[in-house]
């Protein structure tokens, strides 16, 4: 990858993120919950995005965010007000930015009326205050900014400020601004004139440009900078506003404020300010404009306002390597200086082998500690000390290298805000989003592949689940839905939930939809939770027409099979007429996991350590024996259903009496608990996760595979699959109906486990 590919990358990583973070500030505007620093936040990730954009040529996206940003700087400086409609357009607007990123970045063309109709609507929003936003005008105004100069230099008076307020004469203030721009600030497509216009907006004004180091022509480079400026401004607003101007310019030029008729009580001249950040050697090719140093003074002299610094998206090959840039806060009052948040970005591939290499020391460390366990401790105590030091080593380092790879599931969710927005277009509905847990942190690998999944429950909320506002307010509900989406950690597991307050699962449609498609027998009788499930059945729909969001019988199938080949599982809770919950439990990481080792019969299997509540061996009056021959085992007047591993994966060996063998009680995610019967427990472990389905099949009762310490392959179990196949086997015509009278395509059956193993 060449230098600029790989600054291309840079700056579209940034884009993700700042795109992601817009979201979540335009829908605190629109929930009336942002403010002055919300509209600040988002005029940053346009004029960023704008200046990554323009050192790489993307005219397009330029010229939109251009427009953008300026009707965002009308709302920032008060003269646009963030009402609901105008929110609405930005909405919009930030939606079709997203667009023209991707097209940049897949390098492929959008058609070109697809950002018109948002840029016509940009320009008309900033025409009703008297403003032109369109980009094309600003050559007529720098020819009349050119007159008007050349006026001054022939000692003409300027024009008076258009309808400047009248303030009394000693509250104005004058100021000298020396401007040296340098050849980075036109490479990231920012333009004087419209840092000239807003000077000129701020009171009294006189501009004088310094054109002397302009080469001959046949030497002029035209992306340098070789003009200076000063300006005399006299305004009430104060130094913080000129200051404002140059917010976003403060690293790519020279400049300097001096006051030249301070404050009758200022006890010394205020010396001239400069940024609390230093800037850089200018080019050669631009004068620099030296920085006098400030001068004592029995008063403080003004300080410069705090300026943060946009992201900076490397120009050039020639450059050195880009950074991420994070917001550059200046010192507080008492002159401590914020601390930089330093980070560089790691190729994940990178991460991904280190990560392996950490597993496959787990493992390495397992082997040596089984080897070694004949040894007694107190005849080698230094060999005792050194493995259990090492163990803690490795398991830090574990913890750090997962932290590694871990990241907010706020990166997910920033998605879904513009899908909630389309898809109440499209059904004519009107649905709200809420949205918590958004820094609940789970592995990237895990990250990447929620996307399909929450966008097809979301689209089944939105089409399925939430009413026509007619029908809401028929029902006695508000006219607009709500679709809540949450994270949260619980255990070695991360849940999140989609649930809405709409019309819930009509059990009756579905069942009649099924028995349709053959998908369950006549005859079945179903409880409620197996009718919820039957949704997750290819080709199930219960939509009556197809549309662009459904009615095809594909989604939350594909959700199914996503989650499951995540190691996770879908719950669904449903209230007729109160709405619905589709719960998703996964793993924190793919990567280890701390388990009990357990035997059964002649195979060892690994059990979650977050699934187990407790183990015992019960006594023969605790055991009780229900009509379908299946057992319970009653533990503090709690009755608790018995599953025997070894007859669940065809295990020769195995104990059948549970006084004689042991009982692991372990939680289902929904509160249930099921008692599992093993032979013995061999010890806790933490173990590299292994997929089964790279050299494998999917099997029900199975998560993954891992390799334990003497060198042979053991199975993590499914506790839920594990339920699912006890339930089934002791209810079979259920079962025979659920699946068609044979198996479910794609699920082995648990009699292969052995095999696997």
């Amino acid at each position: 990858m060449d230098d600029l590919q790989q600054f291309k990358q840079t700056f579209f990583q940034e884009c993700e993120e700042l795109l992601g973070d817009l979201e979540g500030h335009l829908m605190a505007l629109q929930h009336g919950e942002g403010d002055s620093n919300t509209l600040n936040a988002v005029f940053r990730a346009i004029h960023s995005i704008k200046g990554g954009a323009g050192a790489f040529g993307f005219d397009r996206l330029v010229a939109f965010a251009h427009i953008f940003e300026t009707v965002l700087d009308l709302m920032r400086d008060g003269r646009l007000q963030p009402e609901p409609d105008s929110v609405a357009l930005v909405l919009h607007c930030a939606d079709i930015l997203s667009d023209l990123v991707r097209a940049a970045q897949s390098d492929s063309e959008l058609p070109l009326q697809h950002e018109e109709e948002g840029r016509k609507a940009l320009i008309a929003l900033a025409a009703t205050i008297g403003v032109n936003a369109d980009p094309h005008a600003a050559d007529d105004e720098l020819a009349a900014l050119d007159a008007e100069l050349a006026a001054q230099a022939a000692s003409v008076a300027p024009p008076e400020p258009a309808a400047e307020p009248e303030a009394p004469k000693a509250a104005l203030l004058k100021y000298l601004v020396k401007f040296a721009p340098r050849d980075a600030l036109y490479q990231r497509a920012n333009e004087p004139l419209i840092l000239i216009r807003e000077l000129r907006q701020l009171g009294g004004f006189l501009a004088k440009a310094d054109a002397s180091t302009i080469p001959p022509l046949d030497q002029l480079k035209p992306e340098a900078a070789y003009i200076r400026w000063e300006f005399e401004i006299e305004t009430d607003r104060g130094e913080q506003a000129i200051w404002d101007v140059f917010e976003f310019v403060t690293d790519d030029c020279d400049l300097e404020v001096t006051c030249l008729n301070p404050p009758a009580q200022a006890a010394v001249a205020p010396a001239a300010v400069t940024p609390t950040a230093a800037p850089t050697a200018a080019p050669a090719a631009t004068p620099a404009i030296e920085t006098p140093k400030p001068a004592a003074a029995a008063n403080p002299a003004p300080k410069s306002p705090p300026v943060a610094a946009p992201m900076q998206q490397q120009a050039a090959p020639q450059q050195a390597a880009p950074q991420a840039a994070g917001a550059a806060g200046a010192g507080a009052a008492g002159g401590e200086a914020a601390k930089a948040v330093r980070s560089i970005r790691v190729d994940l591939d990178r991460v991904d082998k280190l990560v392996n290499m950490v597993g496959e020391l787990v493992i390495t460390h397992a082997m040596i500690a089984q080897q070694t366990e004949h040894l007694h401790a107190d005849q080698h105590p230094e060999l005792a000390n050194g493995l259990a030091e090492l163990s803690h080593h490795i398991r830090d380092l574990q913890e750090s290298v997962m932290a590694m790879r871990a990241q907010p599931v706020k990166s997910v969710f920033a998605r879904l805000p513009r899908l909630v927005r389309e898809l109440a277009t499209l059904t004519n509905k009107k649905i709200r989003l809420e949205m918590s847990g958004e820094n609940t942190e789970i592995d990237k690998t895990v990250i990447e592949q929620l996307g399909d999944p929450l966008t097809h429950m979301i689209r089944n909320s939105a089409d399925h689940g939430i009413e026509s506002p007619e029908d809401r307010m028929a029902a006695g509900k508000p006219a607009e839905g709500l679709i809540h989406v949450s994270a949260d950690q619980r255990g070695g597991r991360i849940v999140i939930e989609i649930s809405d307050d709409g019309r819930g699962i009509n059990r009756e449609k579905v069942m009649k939809k099924a028995i349709e498609k053959k998908l369950v027998s006549a005859d079945a009788v179903l409880s409620n939770e197996e009718i919820d499930n039957l949704i997750f059945l290819p080709g199930f729909s219960t939509a009556d027409q197809v549309s662009n969001i459904s009615g095809r019988g594909v989604g939350m199938d594909v959700v199914r099979q996503n989650i499951q080949a995540l190691g996770g599982r879908v719950h669904i809770q449903s209230r007729p007429g109160q709405g619905s919950s589709f719960i998703l439990t996964l793993p924190l990481t793919l990567a280890v996991l701390d388990g009990m080792v357990l035997k059964v019969g002649v195979q060892s299997y690994i059990l979650p350590l977050a699934n187990i509540v407790e183990s015992l061996r019960p006594e023969g009056d605790q055991i009780n024996v229900v009509a379908n021959a299946s057992q319970l085992l009653r533990i503090r007047g709690e009755y608790v259903p018995l599953v025997y591993l070894h007859r669940i994966f065809k295990v020769p060996g195995g104990i059948d009496d549970p006084t004689k063998a042991l009982v692991i009680i372990v939680e289902m995610e929904d509160g249930s608990k099921m008692g599992l019967v093993v032979d013995e427990i061999i010890g806790q472990q933490q173990v590299v996760i292994k997929s089964l389905e790279e050299n494998f099949d999917p099997i029900r009762g199975v998560g993954a595979a891992t390799i334990l310490g003497n060198g042979r392959v053991s199975l993590i179990l499914d506790v839920a699959g594990i339920k699912y196949i006890a339930e089934h086997e002791t209810q079979r015509p259920a079962a025979i109906a659920l699946q068609g009278g044979k198996a479910q395509p794609g699920i082995a059956q648990p009699g292969i486990a052995l095999a696997a193993s």
